[in-house]
């Protein structure tokens, strides 16, 4: 009987000195990753360039040691990217400085799985929006398969921007001047575009399948073989737009401009869009 309570409490004691062990640890561990965003969080006030990227790269790597912390992070780089403009008026350089490009590069490359839908901020009609990018001005920034899902880049001045193969489902693009930008094979499906700036865009075998394009400016955009099932372009301007291969069934346009496009007949189009009379201009008197 003693050796048997002997054993037990042996036990318990062993088991005790685990808990406690792994619970220092834990504290431990807690502690570096405190420390170490510290220390990634003053790089980037840094008055030297490589301070700051060191602050960016630090940061990825914490978000990927420390998956609790990764919407934390990366709600750091992307006010990063948003309070380091060049401030309205002030011109933008043909592309962005080296430090943000980097924060976009790493936004955009981040484990989307691991990020927490926020309704606080700019929500949309059904989906809160993940990434606040919102009123950006990145001129010509590097977003090639960058992941965007549910961003918001409302306002935001992405002219000549690439994005090859970029991922926007969700993402909110109202008002956005998205100019000469390239789109080719982005996933830009339920994407709210409406008022947003396309003009001479290259969404080539784009995916805009249930995309809100309402009053955007489409004009000389290469829409060759985008899928547009189901997008909303009412009041559109698509004059002079590439619409070869394109796919429209049930697209809504309804009052958009499509004088001077090529690449689909009027015949063709008005079988399987949503149209009225003066889709191609005034209608002839019957």
């Amino acid at each position: 009987m003693v050796t048997s309570l002997s054993v037990f409490f042996g036990i318990l004691f062993a088991a005790g000195g685990l808990v406690y062990t792994a619970r220092t640890w834990e504290t431990s561990q807690e502690s570096q990753v405190t420390d170490r965003y510290t220390k990634a969080v003053e790089q980037l006030s840094s008055a030297k360039i490589d301070g700051r990227l060191g602050g960016i790269y630090a940061l990825e790597r914490l978000a990927n040691d420390s998956p609790r912390d990764h919407q934390t992070i990366y709600d750091v780089l992307t006010a990063f990217v948003r309070e380091h403009d060049p401030g309205p008026g002030a011109p933008l350089p043909e592309k962005p400085a080296t430090d943000i490009q980097a924060a976009l590069t790493v936004i955009g490359r981040r484990d989307a799985t691991l990020d927490r839908e926020d309704t606080s901020i700019h929500p949309g009609p059904a989906y809160g929006q993940i990434l606040d990018l919102r009123v950006i001005r990145v001129k010509g920034a590097n977003l090639i398969h960058a992941d965007l899902t549910s961003a918001d880049l409302a306002d935001a001045n992405l002219t000549g921007a690439d994005l090859t193969d970029a991922n926007l489902p969700r993402a909110d693009l109202t008002d956005a001047d998205l100019a000469d930008a390239y789109l080719t094979r982005a996933n830009l499906t339920t994407a709210d575009l409406t008022d947003a700036n396309l003009i001479r865009a290259s969404p080539f075998d784009a995916d805009l399948t249930y995309a809100d394009l309402i009053r955007a400016d489409l004009t000389s955009a290469d829409l060759a073989d985008a899928n547009l099932t189901d997008a909303n372009l009412t009041n559109a301007n698509l004059r002079t737009a590439d619409l070869t291969d394109a796919e429209l069934t049930g697209a809504d346009l309804t009052g958009a401009d499509l004088r001077g496009i090529t690449g689909l007949s009027e015949a063709a189009i008005r079988k399987v869009a949503k149209t009225d009379r003066t889709l191609f201009g005034p209608m002839p008197t019957e």
